[in-house]
């Protein structure tokens, strides 16, 4: 079985949920105390093993190459006053020895097409797709990890999956599957925001993959699907036929980064960890919480 050494990182998403604050800026670069959640992202690949970063982008992204790519004028800067602390970190956002590639998704058809354009730099291998939109918090090793533990004692392609409410499942890919062992099942069916009448379980599929190379084949023969885009669940649902799919129910909390309650509990709950400041803002939060509502 070949490694995993390629994660893909779809993010030529419009982020319109977050205007204007997204007008110029991409969502995806949006910050979570002091990271961008695309840094989250991509060191959640690298945890994993990622050696090639392959980045889908679309227009007025040009941010996220420039956040990954060396900045001689600012470590030059940083050098010169002796702030070797944030030179470390700004020298550290992106390892050594870890690529990026950057592909442009000519047209926004969906997160399946957008998985397709990579196509070219992932080749015939297995391969990881994360949606930096979903953070998720772990208190031990990162999601992607945790899946590629199953991905190689299984050989099997992997879904990052959790329980949500089922009046939320028309928002998810949800799956129908059975168990394996705790945490784990088999993967019977999937259905792309089904309603809740319709939906074969709870069980939905948040934004991390493990996959073989098979789904480009699927992704180019199918056509569009739910809400006039080329889903990727489409083309997972056709590669059950022939290949094994394991649902791994993750450990760690998912915040959904995409919507702006979700995004600004990530804030809170990040801040309540950070080293620097946790104790400050738990006081902050304290006192605030003692002050008298209007």
């Amino acid at each position: 079985m070949q490694a995993m050494k390629k994660v893909v990182f779809p993010v030529a998403g419009m982020g319109t949920r977050f205007l204007p604050a997204t007008k110029a800026n991409p969502k995806e670069m949006l910050p979570v105390v002091d990271k961008p959640l695309i840094q989250y992202a991509a060191e959640e690949a690298v945890a994993a093993g990622a050696e090639v970063l392959v980045f889908i982008t679309g227009r007025q992204k040009r941010s996220i190459p420039d956040h990954f790519d060396t900045a001689y004028e600012l470590e030059m800067e940083l050098e010169a006053k002796g702030k070797h602390e944030m030179l470390r970190i700004v020298r550290e956002v992106l390892p050594k020895g870890v690529d990026c590639v950057y592909l442009r998704q000519p047209q926004a058809l969906g997160l399946g097409h957008a998985v397709r354009c990579a196509r070219p730099v992932i080749g015939d291998e297995p391969f990881g797709v994360i949606l930096a939109d979903d953070l998720v918090q772990t208190a031990g090793a990162p999601v992607l990890s945790q899946m590629l533990e199953v991905h190689r004692e299984h050989e099997a392609s992997v879904l990052g999956v959790e329980r949500v409410p089922e009046d939320e499942t028309h928002r998810y890919g949800v799956v129908s599957s059975e168990t394996v062992s705790e945490r784990l099942s088999r993967v019977n069916g999937i259905i792309e925001k089904p309603k809740p009448a319709e939906a074969p379980s709870n069980l939905a599929v948040i934004g991390r993959y493990i996959l073989t190379p098979r789904i480009f084949d699927h992704l180019a023969e199918i056509g569009k699907g739910a809400g006039g885009e080329i889903q990727l669940t489409d083309a997972i649902a056709r590669q059950l036929a022939e290949e094994t799919f394991l649902a791994w129910e993750f450990e760690g909390r998912r915040f959904d980064c995409g919507d702006k309650l979700g995004y600004l509990e990530a804030t809170v709950e990040y801040a309540l960890h950070h080293p620097e400041l946790r104790e400050a803002f738990s006081a902050y939060l304290r006192e605030l919480d003692t002050r008298p509502r209007d």
